[in-house]
C-alpha cells in the first residue's frame, strides 16, 4: 500500500493506494509472516484484511438489465446501456413509449415508431407503423410473405407450408393483441382446381397456424369453430352446395377472402396448402399485416370517491429492481397513491401536499424519502404522470417533466426489498387515501387492471371522466371535447372541419356553373309559416323571432381560383338584406353588406393584392353591430365600421349560396353582373356562425337536408384539380347573359375562361340561330298536334303545372321557398 505522512501531524493519509489482493510477499528474499504483522509483532497495518482475499465481483450477478454491459471499480459498478433501447442506472427503463396510443397523445403524427409493450419487462422494443388518422389509433406489424404467393403447379409435396416471418417476435405481437381493443388480419386464397376447406364435416385441405402453434380450420370472414369461408356465412358462394368458393373445384380462378378478427388466435404464422398436387391445381395466398386498434392499458383507470377507498392486489415483487408509473388527477391536496409493507421493509408513493409527491421505501438500511416539489399545484384536476424507480444503485422520482430527483444507494448494505403484505392502491392502514383518478398503473412492466378490480370494490368506480380537462386543447377549430369511458373524442359537428381532432379541411372543387345552396330554415317549414315570419319581421322588428335576425356574424372560408369576376359566397334574406364576398377584376376581393334596406351597400375593397392567383387564401370576417373585422391569410386583422345610420341587424337570413347565386327577386346589380359564368376553383372549410354548408353536403348529417346542389360536387383537398365536370349549359342557366346583355362593364377584357368578346359574339349569333330553329320546330310540332292551352319554356321540371315562375322553381326543388308577393305577375318567354 501507500501511506503518506502529513507534516506536523500524527495522522496518516492514504492516497492512490493499491486496492486488491497480494500473497507471497518477500522482503530480502524472506517470506513475510503476515500473522506476525496481524499480531503487531512485525510492522503495522491499516484497512487490510489478512489471510483472505476480499475482492467482491460486483458484476456477478449482473444487475445490468436488458443486455447492459457491466464494469466495476473497487466499491461500485456501472452499466453501459448503449444500443439496448433502455436507460437508467441498471438499464431498466425503456426509452420508447408503450404503444402508438401514447405517441398520439404526445402529438405525434402517423409514422413508424419503436414501441415497448411491456415497458421495463423482458420483451424488447419493436418497430411498428402507427396510423393516427382515425379516432382510434391503428398499430400495424408487417411480415415478409409476398402478396399473391403462388403455390402448387409442380409441387411434389402433399402439403406446401408458407412461413410468415414478422418484424417482431410472437411474444411481442401477443403483448400488442392482449392490450388492444380489436385486431384483424386479412387473408386471401385464390384458387384454380385447388379446394380450400372441404365440407364442415370433412378434413380441410388448407389451414393456417396462429398463436401458440395452434391449427385453425376457419377462413377470413368466418369465426372459430366454423369451418367455413365468408361466402358460406353470407350464403353467397359461387356454388351454393359448398361453403367456400374454392371448394367447388372450378377450372377458372376463384377467390375466398376476409378478415381474421379473433385476436386470441392472431397472428398468422403459417399457411399450409394441401390441394395443389393434382395436374392443373394452382393457388395464390395473400396474408396482410396484423392491425390492432386501441390500447386498453393506456386508459385503464379507476376513480376513488372516498378517502377510505382502496384496491388491493397481490404482493409487489421488486426485490432488487422496481419501477412504478401511473397518471393521476385530483382536486384533493394530499393522499396515499399506493403502499406495500414487509416486516420492516416498505414502499410507498404519496401526494404529500398540493405541490409535493413523495417516494419512500426501506430495504433494511432505514427509511429513505425522495420528494419532488412542483412550482404549480398538482391538484388542478389535470392529468399528471409519476415515474418512480428503485434499484441496487439508486432511487429516483420524476413528476411530469420536472427535474429528476435521485438518491444514491449506500455502497454497502441491504439491497433486497422484502415485502409480504398485499399491494394497496389508495388508503391503507387507516391513512388518508387518494381522492381522484389513477390510470395506466404499471409496476415492473405489468399493467394492473384497475377497472376489473374496481367493479367489485365498494367506494371505487371503474373508468374516469374528465379527460377533456387535460386533452380538450387538442380539439382544434372550435371542436368540442366529448368525454368517453376510456378516453375522449372531438365532436366536429359544429365546425367546418373533420378528422379525430377537427383539423382536416373539408373542401370541394367547383366547375363553372355549379352552385350550392344551404337553406337556413328547416326543410319541413311550410310556405305559410315562412310568409308569416317575413311579414312579421318587416312589420315589427322588435317582435321578430330570434332565429330570423342577426346582430353579429362570423364567416370564415378558404378559396383558390384563377378566374374572375365571380361570386364566392352570398347570403340572402327574406328582406333586402344581404352579404356577399366577390372577386372583382383584376382579382381584387370585395365584401358587400346591405343591412336595413339601405340603397347603397357598404363595400370593403381589398385592392392591394391579386386574390385570383391560383393560391389558397383564407378569409375571416366577424361583424358585431357596426364593427367589422376582416383578416386575410396571415395578415394582421383590419377593422371597419358600418355607417352610423345603418341598421345593425341582418334581418331574416334565408339561404347561403356558394359558387353562384340562384335567387329570384331584386338582386344587387354588381352581383348580377359578376354571377356569370360562375365560380371555378376550390372552396374549403366554409363556416357561417355554426353552419358548415360544404360539410353538410359532403358528410351525411342532420343538416344535409338543408342543402341543394346543382352539378356534381367533388370533394377536394384544394391542393390539386380533381375530376373535370362539364359546366352547366347556357340553356339551363337562368343567369346566363347573352350578347344583348351589353351592360357587362369589361368589354374588350378577357373573360374568366379565356374567351374574348368577339368569340362571345360569334357564339351568341350561333346560339340565336339554333334557338330560332328549335322554336320553329316546336311551333310546327304544336301546330301539328294541336295541343291547346300548353306551352313549353326553359323552366325546370315541374314548371308546366306551376301557377307562376316562383312556383315552377319550387316544384323543381322542394327545399326552395320564396316569399309570395301579391304584386308579382306571370310572364311568357
Amino acid at each position: 500500500g501507500f501511506p503518506v505522512q502529513v507534516n506536523d501531524s500524527d495522522h496518516w493519509l492514504f492516497q492512490h493506494s493499491f486496492q486488491g489482493c497480494m500473497q507471497f510477499i518477500h522482503v530480502d528474499d524472506q517470506l513475510v509472516d503476515l500473522h506476525a504483522v496481524e499480531q503487531g509483532q512485525l510492522g503495522s497495518f491499516a484497512n487490510v484484511t489478512i489471510d483472505m482475499c476480499a475482492i467482491i465481483d460486483r458484476c456477478v450477478p449482473n444487475h445490468c438489465e436488458h443486455g447492459g454491459k457491466c464494469t466495476q471499480t473497487w466499491d461500485s459498478f456501472k452499466c453501459t446501456c448503449d444500443g439496448t433501447g433502455y436507460s437508467g442506472a441498471t438499464c431498466h427503463n425503456s426509452i420508447y413509449e408503450l404503444s402508438c396510443e401514447a405517441y398520439k397523445h404526445l402529438g405525434k403524427i402517423s409514422n413508424y415508431y419503436w414501441i415497448d409493450p411491456d415497458g421495463s419487462g423482458a420483451l424488447g422494443p419493436l418497430k411498428v407503423y402507427c396510423n393516427m388518422t382515425e379516432d382510434k389509433v391503428w398499430t400495424t406489424v408487417y411480415h415478409d410473405l409476398q402478396a399473391q404467393t403462388s403455390v402448387g403447379g409442380n409441387s411434389l409435396e402433399k402439403f406446401s407450408v408458407l412461413q410468415l416471418n414478422y418484424s417482431a417476435t410472437m411474444d411481442q405481437i401477443s403483448a400488442i393483441t392482449r392490450s388492444a381493443e380489436y385486431c384483424e388480419q386479412f387473408i386471401s386464397y385464390a384458387c384454380k382446381m385447388s379446394r380450400l376447406l372441404n365440407t364442415p364435416e370433412g378434413n380441410p385441405y388448407t389451414w393456417w397456424v396462429g398463436k401458440a402453434n395452434e391449427k385453425h380450420f376457419y377462413w377470413g370472414g368466418s369465426g372459430p369453430g366454423i369451418q367455413k369461408c365468408a361466402c358460406g356465412i353470407e350464403r353467397n358462394c359461387t356454388d351454393p352446395k359448398y361453403y367456400c368458393n374454392c371448394d367447388a373445384d372450378y377450372k377458372q380462378w376463384r377467390k375466398d377472402t376476409g378478415m381474421l378478427s379473433y385476436k386470441e388466435h392472431l397472428p398468422v404464422s403459417q399457411v399450409v396448402v394441401g390441394d395443389v398436387e393434382r395436374p392443373g391445381s394452382e393457388a395464390k395466398v395473400s396474408v396482410g399485416p396484423v392491425r390492432c386498434q386501441g390500447d386498453r392499458n393506456y386508459w385503464n383507470a379507476a376513480s376513488f370517491v372516498t378517502s377510505s377507498s382502496y384496491l388491493h392486489f397481490s404482493t409487489f415483487q421488486g426485490e432488487t429492481s422496481a419501477d412504478i408509473s401511473f397518471y393521476f388527477k385530483t382536486s384533493a391536496s394530499d393522499g396515499v397513491f399506493l403502499e406495500n409493507l414487509g416486516n420492516t421493509d416498505f414502499i410507498k408513493l404519496e401526494l404529500k401536499s398540493a405541490t409535493e409527491v413523495s417516494f419512500s421505501f426501506d430495504v433494511g438500511n432505514g427509511p429513505v424519502e425522495i420528494v419532488v416539489r412542483s412550482p404549480s399545484a398538482l391538484n388542478d384536476d389535470q392529468w399528471h404522470r409519476v415515474n418512480a424507480e428503485r434499484n441496487v444503485q439508486q432511487a429516483s422520482l420524476r413528476v411530469d417533466q420536472l427535474p429528476l430527483e435521485v438518491r444514491k444507494a449506500p455502497t454497502e448494505g441491504h439491497t433486497r426489498l422484502e415485502l409480504y403484505s398485499q399491494l394497496y392502491v389508495g388508503a391503507a392502514g387507516g391513512q388518508r387515501g387518494f381522492l381522484g383518478c389513477i390510470r395506466s398503473l404499471r409496476m415492473n412492466g405489468v399493467t394492473l387492471d384497475l377497472e376489473e378490480r374496481a367493479r367489485v370494490t365498494p367506494g371505487v368506480k371503474p373508468g374516469c371522466s374528465g379527460h377533456c380537462t387535460s386533452y380538450g386543447m387538442y380539439c382544434a377549430n372550435g371542436g368540442t371535447c366529448v368525454e368517453r369511458y376510456n378516453g375522449y373524442s372531438c365532436d366536429c359537428s359544429t365546425t367546418a372541419y373533420d378528422g379525430p381532432f377537427c383539423i382536416k379541411d373539408v373542401g370541394a372543387f367547383f366547375e363553372e356553373g355549379m352552385w350550392l345552396r344551404y337553406n337556413f330554415h328547416s326543410p319541413g317549414t311550410s310556405m305559410k309559416d315562412l310568409v308569416s315570419r317575413t311579414l312579421l319581421s318587416s312589420a315589427d322588428p322588435e317582435i321578430t323571432a330570434p332565429d330570423l335576425s342577426l346582430n353579429k356574424e362570423e364567416l370564415s372560408f378558404s378559396f383558390s381560383t384563377t378566374k374572375f369576376p365571380c361570386v364566392l359566397l352570398y347570403i340572402s334574406s327574406y328582406t333586402q338584406d344581404f352579404m356577399a364576398v366577390l372577386v372583382k377584376p383584376p382579382g381584387y376581393l370585395q365584401i358587400r353588406y346591405s343591412l336595413g334596406g339601405t340603397k347603397e351597400p357598404y363595400n370593403i375593397d381589398i385592392d392591394h393584392r391579386n386574390m385570383a392567383n391560383g393560391q389558397p387564401h383564407t378569409v375571416n370576417i366577424t361583424r358585431n353591430g357596426h364593427d367589422i373585422v376582416l383578416q386575410l391569410d396571415h395578415y394582421p386583422p383590419v377593422s371597419y365600421s358600418l355607417p352610423a345610420a345603418s341598421d345593425t341587424r341582418f334581418n331574416s337570413p334565408k339561404a347561403l349560396f356558394l359558387g353562384k347565386v340562384i335567387e329570384i327577386g331584386k338582386i344587387d346589380q354588381d352581383i348580377y353582373k359578376y354571377n356569370t359564368p360562375g365560380f371555378t376553383g376550390c372552396l374549403s372549410r366554409v363556416q357561417f356562425n355554426q353552419i358548415a354548408p360544404l360539410k353538410a353536403a359532403l358528410r351525411p348529417t342532420n343538416a344535409s337536408s338543408h342543402v341543394h346542389i346543382q352539378g356534381e360536387l367533388v370533394e377536394s383537398n384544394c391542393g390539386a384539380s380533381p375530376l373535370t365536370i362539364p359546366p352547366m349549359s347556357a340553356a339551363t342557366d337562368p343567369w346566363h347573359l347573352d350578347s344583348a346583355g351589353a351592360d357587362f362593364p369589361y368589354n374588350g377584357q378577357a373573360i374568366g375562361d379565356g374567351v374574348n368578346r368577339n368569340s362571345a359574339i360569334i357564339g351568341g349569333v350561333i346560339a340565336v340561330v339554333i334557338f330560332t330553329i328549335l322554336c320553329t320546330l316546336v311551333f310546327l310540332i304544336r301546330y301539328m298536334f294541336r295541343h291547346k292551352g300548353t306551352y313549353h319554356t326553359n323552366e325546370a321540371k315541374g314548371a308546366e303545372s306551376a301557377e307562376s315562375a316562383d312556383a315552377a322553381i319550387m316544384n323543381n326543388d322542394p327545399n326552395f321557398t320564396e316569399t309570395i308577393d301579391e304584386s308579382k305577375k306571370e310572364w311568357l318567354i
